[in-house]
């Protein structure tokens, strides 16, 4: 392995680095700088998140910078504030011994007057969330007339995140000849398009496969019932001690009730989700980075970009939908070398999920058990005996004096009674608590005969379902442009509290969705109150022997877009068409909420 010297880092640079603990470069940081401290030239570099990106192309970037030139040479995208903020520090670190070199973050939720005001002054690296950019852009506030290097970071994030448009209005206002550096954990097809469209002749490094997870973590999943799922989280953060993790959910609502409930539950946890202002996140992201925090309940989009070392844990409460989420919410664990656990809570209809993970990683998903009480005890007992023993007692002299007193006190007591006694003290309510609880339910992952559809044609019956969840019929199917996260949306909308949804079969006149089965009358006896455009919400236990498609017609009332002829002809896929499209759908979404919030919304009498 070669040093950093030896790739031709210059004399401030390893300077800097030195004494921020970097030894050996790591493996993307030894492929990518030669290139880029060579020839300028375009570049496609995949690694995993926490393998070292920023200093690989933040090193080089940095190096051949001129620290006369006040505007910006060279600018770097990233999809989030925290990010933005993340590799601005980094790069002013390593930049520490460079004179006049000046990088500045700019991003949104913070006054743009002040961000300005620095760009006059003259920066010569702007670090950037598209967004915020494209607003200084508009207001002729930053000229990228000058910008040599463009560095992509989490490109597959930004574009998760809608960003793509945006990157495009941005690279169409750089010079032609400036070089692109994109760094990404996946390579999806829209990542393909960005670089068939302005990279010429790209280099590509692949640290590992593409689109592979980062060998150090280790994968485990657990299969219960629905209604089990907080008690098998409560029992794995009570497994590990010492866990400083992450707990992944689906929705705001889930996210905020989860960690309510941790909460409540005596756990150091707290939500990170959409819903809270940039403050609150910002306050809910430092005492997590100070480990004020053993546990940050988030969404997928408020996590994009967070970057926090020395994670043990990611958990998924619930599988994400597509693999590379997955890879991305287990790559916030194992950074930097370090060996990490990602966990999921799972139902059995996520078992296929689990198949489509494995084969994207080229890696088994171990299943494994939930722990039992009298095993998480165990593990606390020796997790508090080890604190014990390596307790620094040199520089507690202030004790010496009482010490006397209290030997006194106890010398009564035998040392495995005291000993007894010591541990007795700081676990017995948890002792209490599992002498107590309710078995978390497993549930096998086999598919039963018929019990869900494959790609032989089987069909699971309407009046079937899994364990634990009752299966419910609603009177809205794809011609009324409901999908899942409508119909999930519908859910959190009219039943208060939190429903464990399962399952979803969507018909073209009608769908069948699970739900734990202790919540299922209360959902169907709320949703029948409610009704869209004047058509009613009818909701019933599914019966298996019904024959449900006789008679069925689409409503009148729709889920934001009425039927248009020529419904099934193939739809053109050009640029505008793709554009129109997306457009539509935004207004096709907020069409039926703000219907159902402010006109159709009514009770039954």
């Amino acid at each position: 392995m070669k040093t950093f010297e030896e790739l031709g880092i210059a004399a401030p640079l390893l300077k800097a680095i030195a004494e921020l603990g970097y030894e050996q470069p790591m493996p993307v940081q030894e492929e990518v700088i030669p290139y880029l401290l060579g020839e300028d030239i375009d570049l496609i570099a995949l690694a995993q998140t926490g393998t070292g990106k920023t200093a690989a192309f933040g090193l080089p970037l940095l190096q051949k910078l001129n620290p006369e030139g006040g505007m910006p040479q060279a600018l770097v995208l990233c999809p989030t504030r925290e990010l933005c903020l993340q590799i601005a520090d980094d790069l002013n670190s390593y930049s520490k011994y460079m004179n006049d070199v000046h990088v500045l973050p700019v991003y949104g939720g913070t006054p743009i007057d002040a961000q300005i005001r620095a760009l006059r002054r003259g920066v010569q690296v702007v670090v950037a969330t598209p967004g915020r950019l494209l607003d200084l852009m508009g207001r002729n506030a930053v000229s990228l007339s000058e910008v040599h290097t463009v560095v992509l970071d989490e490109a597959d994030e930004m574009l998760n995140m809608g960003f793509a448009e945006a990157l495009e209005e941005i690279l169409a206002g750089i010079p032609s000849e400036r070089h692109l550096l994109l760094f990404s954990a996946t390579m999806p097809r829209e990542i393909s398009k960005i670089a068939a469209s302005y990279m010429k002749q790209p280099k590509e490094i692949v640290i590992g496969n593409r689109n592979e997870g980062n060998a150090n973590i280790k994968h485990l999943y657990y299969m219960v019932s629905a209604r089990h799922k907080y008690l098998a989280l409560k029992r794995i953060a009570d497994f590990y001690p010492n866990i400083y993790g992450i707990v992944f959910c689906r929705t705001r609502k889930e996210t905020q009730e989860i960690a309510d409930q941790l909460i409540q539950d005596g756990y150091n946890a707290d939500s990170l989700h959409g819903d809270l202002s940039q403050a609150q996140r910002d306050y809910v992201m430092q005492k997590f980075r100070v480990r004020n925090l053993q546990l940050l309940v988030a969404t997928d989009v408020a996590a994009r970009g967070l970057d926090v070392n020395d994670l043990t844990h990611v958990i998924h409460f619930g599988l994400p939908d597509d693999v590379e989420s997955y890879t991305h919410r287990s790559g916030r664990t194992a950074r930097a070398g370090k060996t990490g656990l990602s966990i999921a809570i799972c139902h059995v209809k996520e078992k296929g999920k689990i198949k489509n993970i494995e084969r994207s990683l080229q890696n088994k998903i171990e299943r494994a058990r939930i722990p039992s009480g009298a095993e998480i005890c165990e593990k606390q007992l020796f997790n508090l005996a080890d604190r014990i023993e390596r307790v620094d007692i040199e520089n507690m002299s202030a004790i010496d004096s009482v010490l006397s007193e209290v030997n006194k006190k106890l010398e009564w007591i035998e040392k495995d009674e005291l000993i007894r006694r010591m541990m007795a003290l700081e676990f017995n309510r948890m002792l209490d608590y599992y002498q107590r609880a309710e078995e978390v339910e497993e549930v096998s992952d086999r598919k039963k005969e018929g019990d869900i559809s494959d790609r032989k044609g089987r069909k699971r019956s309407s009046g079937e379902t899994e364990e634990g969840m009752s299966r419910l019929y609603i009177n809205f199917g794809k011609m009324d442009q409901m999908f899942p996260n409508r119909l999930i949306e519908l859910i959190n909308r009219c039943v208060p509290g939190r429903v464990n949804i399962g399952r979803i079969d969507l018909m073209p006149r009608f769908s069948f969705f699970d739900v734990d089965q202790f919540e299922a009358q209360n959902v169907v006896d709320m949703l029948n109150r409610y009704e869209v455009d004047g058509r009613r919400i009818q909701v019933e236990f599914a019966d298996a022997k019904k024959d449900y498609s006789g008679g069925k017609k689409g409503g009148n009332g729709d889920f934001g877009a009425k039927r248009r002829k020529g419904y099934d002809r193939p739809r053109e896929d050009t640029p505008s068409s793709r554009k129109n499209r997306g457009e539509k759908a935004k207004r096709d979404n907020g069409h039926f909420y703000d219907k159902f919030d402010s006109k159709q919304r009514k009770r039954r009498r």
